[in-house]
């Protein structure tokens, strides 16, 4: 039986595999989550000790396999949301601490600042949600991924275990935005002065899709986005894992940049 003590269970394993600083593994046996529905609830669960054990509020979003190669690789068929909190949250630009992580991941994104509470009786699409954006902005996700072995990664664990979000880096907000065509702009990762380019688009083809498909999943939650909330749209390039000394700065053009070096 799939109870709340067993959802709890769960949810304080993965707590205290985090606070000791063990390898990632997929979760099993009495463990294991069984389903999307409970791999969500098991993450609610978490991120409630996250919060009472000091990493603040949750205050965004990130979604995680909009890239349908790593989502077949991965063994699943669409996205996968997760939580941010408030104290993970930094500014640009930053110095991030590489003994703070297990393994650190760079992410290459844009993120969404939410204009106003979203009404739960719609579905959204692109076109819709983007009445609920007020700024735009690059930003870096932290992932850590503590060391994940790739090649059997069990999709119910990572989102059980919020998809390894380890927070995020924002860029200054563009708040007019709107003439700005998110489906092909051209987006400048320099990372270590070495130079790889890509566009917006190659985030589930737009990066207002990945927010609509997030919108939407947290109303079926009955967790709406909230005004104020900050989302993650999902990478546009292919994670870059950190060492010391490392600097990034990543940009799209016509919103700005956003920089980092790892300590």
């Amino acid at each position: 039986m799939f109870d709340q003590m067993r959802i709890e269970k769960i949810a304080k394993h993965l707590y205290e595999s985090h606070a000791s600083k063990s390898r990632f593994e997929n979760l099993s046996g009495d463990l294991a989550p069984g389903s999307v529905f409970y791999a969500y609830k098991v993450q609610e669960a978490l991120n409630r000790l996250w919060e009472q054990g000091g990493r603040g509020a949750v205050s965004g979003y990130k979604i995680a396999l909009t890239s349908k190669a790593i989502q077949e690789l991965v063994g699943v068929d669409k996205p996968v949301g997760a939580a941010v909190f408030s104290s993970t949250v930094h500014e640009s630009p930053a110095n991030i601490e590489l003994d703070q992580f297990i393994r650190l991941g760079l992410e290459f994104e844009l993120a969404f600042e939410i204009s106003k509470d979203i009404p739960e009786n719609t579905h959204y699409d692109a076109e819709s949600v983007s009445a609920f954006v007020k700024a735009i902005m690059p930003a870096f996700e932290l992932i850590e991924d503590r060391d994940a072995d790739y090649s059997n990664l069990d999709p119910m664990t990572l989102i059980a275990d919020n998809a390894w979000c380890g927070g995020v880096i924002l860029g200054s907000p563009k708040y007019d935005w709107q003439s700005i065509d998110l489906s092909s702009t051209p987006v400048n990762l320099s990372f270590n002065s070495n130079v790889e380019r890509a566009t917006t688009g190659d985030a589930m083809g737009n990066p207002l899709n990945s927010l609509a498909w997030l919108a939407n999943l947290l109303i079926e939650q009955g967790r709406p986005l909230k005004k104020g909330n900050i989302v993650m749209s999902g990478s546009t390039l292919a994670t870059k894992f950190a060492s010391r000394g490392d600097h990034a700065i990543y940009s799209i053009d016509g919103v700005g940049s956003v920089e980092v070096w790892v300590k």
